[in-house]
């Protein structure tokens, strides 16, 4: 049975529908990364057998993240005409599918494509996931974004897991392996088809705006501060293999990974249970954005057990601003709207995680010193902290 939008007396969500609407979010958001962390972890199979260059690894990799950017705008377009419910199941059915057939083909373009492909599904599904909150779970806006971002990290950390010891074993190849992490992302499709809340009185039929108001300097200062989390966890993950391997401190890599992306589960847990006293409060995001600053800073100087600690800190840093911003657009912006403005911060903000890298890199190669490829992502918390500073002051659009 569908969840429907009736209320119990005195206006709460009836617990069922409810819960049921918390679990489509978490397994939503938990498919937005499960078919692309899949790839890392069979790179040195895939670049063997397709006999890539680095430069086509670089390609590679980099593709979800500018379709993240690029296929926003036109998710906003789907949800304007399809509605939250529908456009979600079409980014699901997308990402599966295109995830599934990457390795159908002994074909580099073939590779590209599919991955062009998945990544515009999962582009929609990212751009769709505030609106669904805003529309599934009106009252529990924070809590909510926690639940569906801490699917999301699940999601980042299970194939990077997985991959190597339990599902290649199993399946074979890393062909397979990419059928398997595209199945339960069809699987929660079929879910949120079935079970997803639909909107009352025909007003998916309803013809909204789609393209975002790109004068509007809140949509701006949303973008930029999404851009900095964004730019410093990719960056940081790009970096710090050969930085540390620069320095001498290879055996740390491993380590540093695990601890960067693992310590984003803290923060997620935590705001579970305080993210809806922490809505619209400035000093959450200026007190992470110093911390990135502050575990940046443990990167390049520590060495060791040190550094591992400081890329911990720096996952849950980051963590904890991603969490709250993506509560903004739905608390900030009208039912209509939340679908135009997530668009707008995606396309912004995925552009900063595709802009930062390359400067890191730039500084790197031109100082000669490896340290100062982390001088970018340390300018990115302190852009944090000055973007996030008016947080509590922030108007509604709109209004």
């Amino acid at each position: 049975m569908p969840v429907s939008h009736t209320t119990s007396p005195g206006g709460a969500t009836p617990p069922a529908n409810f819960l049921t609407a918390l679990a489509l979010l978490w397994l939503s958001g938990s498919a937005l990364r499960l078919t692309i962390l899949a790839v890392p972890p069979v790179i040195p199979l895939i670049h063997d057998e397709l006999n890539l260059s680095a430069t086509q690894i670089g390609i590679l990799t980099g593709l979800p993240s500018m379709l993240f950017a690029i296929a926003a705008v036109p998710g906003a377009l789907l949800i304007a005409r399809l509605g939250v419910r529908t456009a979600l199941v079409t980014g699901l059915t997308l990402t599966a599918i295109a995830g599934a057939l990457r390795g159908a083909v002994p074909d580099v373009l073939w590779l590209y494509v599919l991955t062009v492909l998945m990544g515009a599904g999962v582009a929609i599904m990212q751009v769709t996931m505030p609106p669904a909150v805003r529309a599934w779970v009106p009252t529990r806006i924070g809590f909510a974004t926690a639940v569906y971002t801490n699917g999301l990290l699940v999601g980042e950390i299970l194939p990077v897991a997985l991959m190597l010891v339990l599902v290649l074993p199993l399946v074979g190849t890393w062909q397979w392996g990419f059928v398997v992490w595209s199945a339960p992302v069809a699987v929660i499709a079929l879910m949120v088809m079935i079970f997803a809340p639909r909107p009352a009185n025909g007003a998916a039929l309803t013809r909204r705006k789609w393209w975002p108001d790109w004068n509007n300097g809140l949509i701006w200062r949303l973008g930029l501060i999404l851009g900095a989390v964004n730019a410093t966890y990719f960056s940081t993950n790009a970096f710090l293999p050969d930085y540390l391997r620069s320095n001498g401190q290879g055996e740390w890599i491993s380590a540093g990974l695990t601890a960067l992306n693992v310590g984003q589960l803290p923060a997620s847990f935590i705001l579970l249970a305080v993210a809806g006293r922490l809505e619209r409060k400035a000093w959450p995001y200026v007190a992470c954005g110093v911390l990135c600053v502050i575990a940046t800073a443990g990167i390049v100087f520590g060495s060791g057990a040190w550094i591992v600690a400081a890329a911990a800190l720096q996952g849950f840093a980051a963590a904890g601003i991603l969490i709250l911003v993506l509560a903004l657009p739905p608390l900030l912006a009208p039912s209509d709207d939340v679908h135009r403005v997530t668009a707008a911060m995606f396309t912004i903000s995925y552009s900063c995680a595709v802009i930062v890298p390359v400067i890191s890199g730039m500084a790197w190669d031109f100082s000669g010193v490896a340290a100062m490829a982390f001088l970018p992502i340390a300018l990115c918390g302190i852009v944090l902290v000055v973007l996030a500073s008016a947080i509590n002051h922030l108007p509604r659009m709109g209004s």
